[in-house]
Protein backbone atom coordinates (compact mmCIF):
# COMPACT_ATOMS: atom_id res chain seq x y z
CA UNK A 1 0.00 0.00 0.00
CA UNK A 2 1.33 3.38 -1.16
CA UNK A 3 2.17 5.64 1.96
CA UNK A 4 -0.30 8.55 3.21
CA UNK A 5 1.19 11.91 3.73
CA UNK A 6 -0.61 14.23 5.88
CA UNK A 7 0.47 17.24 3.97
CA UNK A 8 -2.00 16.98 1.11
CA UNK A 9 -2.23 20.04 -0.87
CA UNK A 10 -0.20 22.23 1.10
CA UNK A 11 1.25 25.61 -0.24
CA UNK A 12 5.16 24.92 -0.19
CA UNK A 13 7.13 27.19 2.14
CA UNK A 14 10.57 29.00 1.52
CA UNK A 15 12.18 27.25 3.79
CA UNK A 16 10.76 23.80 2.49
CA UNK A 17 12.05 25.32 -1.07
CA UNK A 18 15.80 26.01 0.29
CA UNK A 19 15.21 22.39 1.49
CA UNK A 20 14.72 21.05 -1.62
CA UNK A 21 17.23 22.68 -3.34
CA UNK A 22 19.83 21.56 -1.10
CA UNK A 23 18.58 17.79 -1.50
CA UNK A 24 18.48 17.91 -4.86
CA UNK A 25 22.17 19.36 -5.22
CA UNK A 26 23.29 17.09 -2.59
CA UNK A 27 22.16 14.07 -5.65
CA UNK A 28 19.43 12.54 -3.35
CA UNK A 29 17.30 10.34 -4.86
CA UNK A 30 13.61 10.91 -5.38
CA UNK A 31 12.04 9.03 -3.13
CA UNK A 32 14.56 9.86 0.05
CA UNK A 33 13.70 13.55 -0.81
CA UNK A 34 10.38 12.88 -0.10
CA UNK A 35 10.45 10.77 2.74
CA UNK A 36 12.67 13.27 4.22
CA UNK A 37 9.62 16.00 3.56
CA UNK A 38 7.11 14.39 3.92
CA UNK A 39 5.51 15.36 0.95
CA UNK A 40 4.88 12.82 -2.14
CA UNK A 41 7.05 12.02 -4.59
CA UNK A 42 4.55 13.92 -7.29
CA UNK A 43 4.38 16.85 -5.29
CA UNK A 44 8.16 16.87 -4.92
CA UNK A 45 8.75 16.10 -9.00
CA UNK A 46 6.11 18.83 -10.12
CA UNK A 47 7.58 21.80 -7.73
CA UNK A 48 11.10 20.76 -8.72
CA UNK A 49 10.04 21.17 -12.33
CA UNK A 50 8.22 24.33 -11.78
CA UNK A 51 11.69 25.73 -10.04
CA UNK A 52 14.02 24.29 -12.47
CA UNK A 53 15.41 21.60 -10.17
CA UNK A 54 17.03 18.60 -11.14
CA UNK A 55 16.64 15.71 -9.39
CA UNK A 56 18.90 12.81 -9.49
CA UNK A 57 17.60 9.71 -10.92
CA UNK A 58 18.42 6.24 -9.87
CA UNK A 59 19.51 3.60 -12.30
Amino acid sequence: MAERFERHRQPWTHEELEKLKLLAKKGMALKAISKAMTRSEESIKDRAKLDGIGIAKLR
